[in-house]
């Protein structure tokens, strides 16, 4: 029994013992903690900083991109993230998921069965829906809000916002996401070539806050203000743009060509006013973009065909060896050693004709004779040069290419003549031509019109116009104008389909072979490059206009100057006129300017346009005029629509059949964010006629391709190249 005690003791004391010095260790421990404020390494007051310091992003918005008007091309818009929350800890979470995902099922692109999923996961505090959930509109947010399913809530964030849709989508290009930074990128076009410009920078509040995020009392907050993206203004204007846009898509649904390039010019700035092609894409959706990822205008070189021919004639004009009455023999041109090249079928082998006949008529031979016995081939390969074709123009757009001047050879030096062999690209031509409207000054094509803060709207930057060479005089650019406009009035020139009601037109077609993958000539009457080079009004240009349509199946109805021309006729009519440019081969007219109407009697204003051949559409139930589009000074098209925003509530106008340019005329005057899916003209809309429009307000619109009516020609007609 003894014996049991004492082992008793000795275990207690043992136990004392260890106790004892687990508590001397921890005292030390504790008073080492307490004086230096650092355990396991890191410093506890730094630790329990960043426990209870919260921080909000303040998101900034990328730069705009408008128009040379300041119409909006690109933007930054709130759009929103579907949330659900699933945490029963939270007094709002989703407490019904089968109806829950019965009724998100209606207003996101995802199965019912899958929401539900998603929503019965558990140990989340809350869910996304992933990209069906993202990039919502207000409009749908709104909706689904009105059904107050507890739980719900959304997230907002700025998305790219094209109101436009289809419109030089190749040279605005579009932005991603980078997946590492989070930060939005320009992928092509502007958007990538000035995104450093465009980009904009976020910032954030920092806070000391309790366990449960709350400001704690006398804390201060830490704000990095958020940088917003400067603006980009281009030259591009919006309505000469629409225009092209609807005559690029009714060509491309009539004749399904393989590509279309078009680009109209300033020739006294360099201006680009307008640029567009097919095949070509959606900036949102994307829909298109695997089809090609370049921009043609400036990524695509090809042999000109005789186009080319613009350029000899001049280098002939200006070195005083071009006798528009002097004579040479049709057929072919003998280049010894080679194969001759020869007239198209159009032009009878063996005539005697004089050489204005021969730019008429486009005739191989008498371009051949000009380049290589009047001028010499040395100097007109110098003027080559001057034209800048050996060069890239420099215009502000990434990834601009040059062609290749074949040189070496006779033959080559001869084809060079009349646009085969060489190759360039569609901006070079644009960029030479200048000089010929220009009075000889050649000037850089330009896209970027200025770069300004997006806050206070000041400029920082504007691109000024830029000779860039004058390969031929004053005197010689009006000559050579002269000639070219016989092309299109002369009874037997190839440039007849391209005339304009009111306007002269100089230019010169071109009917250029391509090389197929063998590397021969394909053939076949459509695998041919038709393009036009034309310029107006002719006496003294203020646009210059390139249209190039590569292989358009024309069938046994239509020749190659079709699709061509109808690219060409409607896109320069309308933009003369619009831009008030005074007709020149008819009696004075007096260019037609909308007035201010702003306070006046809807039925007076009403009355007066409509005598003058405008349609008037009303948004508003009052009587008197508060605002219209187009503003007053516009210049009007014939027959355009003029919207009138009068007092009281606005009501949404049936906009079936419109087209995408009058459906942003309601936009801007109604205030309401206006969203498009495909091109065209309209034939859906969300808003249902006569329903009441309040600004900030989603207005969505489906415009759908127009079913050409094919007007054929006689079978008998025949096709004639150039």
């Amino acid at each position: 029994m003894m014996l049991k005690q004492k082992n008793m003791k000795r275990g207690a004391a043992g136990l004392f013992f260890f106790f004892g010095l687990l508590f001397f260790v921890l005292l030390i421990r504790f008073i080492y903690i307490q004086a230096t404020g650092i355990a396991g390494g890191e410093v506890l007051a730094s630790k329990l900083d960043k426990k209870y310091e919260r921080e909000q992003v303040l998101e900034a918005k990328r730069g705009n991109i408008l128009d040379t008007n300041g119409e909006v091309i690109a933007e930054d818009t709130s759009s929103f993230t579907l949330i659900a929350i699933l945490s029963e800890k939270e007094k709002e979470h989703v407490e019904n998921p089968k109806e829950t995902a019965k009724q998100l099922a209606k207003f996101i692109e995802m199965d019912e069965s899958d929401i539900y999923e998603r929503l019965t996961k558990k140990g989340l505090f809350q869910v996304e829906f992933g990209k069906a959930g993202r990039d919502l509109t207000h409009e749908t947010k709104q909706k689904i809000e009105e059904l107050e399913m507890p739980g719900i809530t959304f997230q907002k964030k700025n998305r790219r916002f094209y109101p436009n849709g289809v419109f030089a989508s190749h040279l605005i290009g579009y932005v991603e996401q980078d997946e590492k930074t989070g930060e939005t990128v320009g992928k092509f076009g502007i958007e990538r070539y000035m995104n450093d410009d465009l980009l904009e920078k976020n910032g954030k509040i920092t806070f000391d806050s309790d366990r449960w995020g709350m400001l704690l009392p006398d804390s201060q907050e830490k704000v990095t203000a958020p940088q917003n993206g400067k603006n980009v203004t281009l030259t591009i204007d919006k309505k000469v743009q629409t225009v092209l846009e609807d005559a690029l898509t009714k060509v491309e649904e009539k004749y399904t060509p393989s590509q279309i390039i078009a680009i109209v010019s300033n020739p006294k700035t360099g201006e680009i006013v307008a640029m567009g092609q097919r095949p070509s894409f959606h900036p949102v959706t994307k829909e298109g973009l695997a089809d090609t990822w370049r921009n043609l205008a400036i990524e695509e070189s090809f042999e000109p065909g005789s186009t080319m021919k613009v350029f000899t004639l001049a280098a002939a004009v200006e070195e005083g060896v071009f006798n528009p009455n002097a004579t040479y023999v049709s057929g072919s041109y003998n280049v010894p050693g080679s194969k001759s090249p020869r007239d198209h079928s159009g032009i009878p082998a063996g005539q005697t004709m004089t050489f204005l006949e021969g730019v008429q008529r486009s005739s191989n031979v008498a371009f051949s004779t000009l380049a290589m016995d009047k001028i010499g081939a040395d100097t007109f390969r110098e003027y080559l040069t001057k034209f800048g074709f050996d060069n890239k123009t420099g215009i502000d757009l990434p990834n601009e290419i040059i062609g290749r001047i074949q040189y070496k050879y006779k033959i080559e030096k001869v084809t060079t003549a009349f646009g085969q062999g060489s190759t360039i690209t569609p901006i070079q031509q644009i960029q030479a031509a200048s000089a010929i409207a220009n009075n000889g000054k050649m000037m850089r094509p330009y896209v970027i019109k200025s770069i300004s803060n997006q806050d206070t709207g000041k400029v920082l930057k504007t691109t000024k116009p830029k000779v860039v060479g004058q390969p031929i005089s004053a005197k010689s650019a009006k000559e050579v104008r002269d000639y070219l406009e016989t092309v299109v009035t002369a009874e037997k020139g190839t440039g007849k389909p391209y005339a304009l009601e009111g306007y002269d037109v100089a230019g010169k077609t071109g009917t250029a072979e391509i090389a197929g993958a063998d590397g021969r000539y394909m053939v076949g009457r459509n695998n041919y490059m038709f393009s036009f080079l034309g310029m107006a009004p002719a006496d003294d240009p203020q646009l210059v206009m390139y249209v190039a349509v590569k292989q358009p199946q024309l069938g046994t109805s239509y020749v190659g100057a079709d699709p061509v021309s109808e690219i060409f006729k409607p896109v320069m009519q309308n933009s003369l006129q619009y831009l008030n440019i005074e007709p020149t081969n008819i009696k004075k007219q007096t260019a037609t300017e909308l007035e201010d109407f702003a306070n006046q009697p809807l039925q007076t204003a009403t009355k007066k346009l409509k005598q003058l051949g405008y349609e008037v559409v009303t948004i508003g139930d009052g009587r008197k005029i508060i605002d219209q589009a187009p503003k007053a000074g516009a210049a009007l098209l014939p027959g355009e629509k003029i919207i009138f925003r009068t007092e009281g509530e606005m009501k949404a106008p049936n906009m079936q059949g419109w087209s995408l340019r009058d459906v942003m005329k309601v936009a801007n005057i109604s205030g309401v964010q206006l969203n498009t899916a495909g091109t065209g003209y309209v034939t859906k809309q969300n808003m249902k006629t006569g329903k009441t429009m309040k600004e900030g307000d989603y207005l969505i619109v489906e415009l759908t391709k127009p079913n050409d009516i094919v007007e054929k020609k006689e079978p008998d007609e025949e096709e004639v190249h150039d």
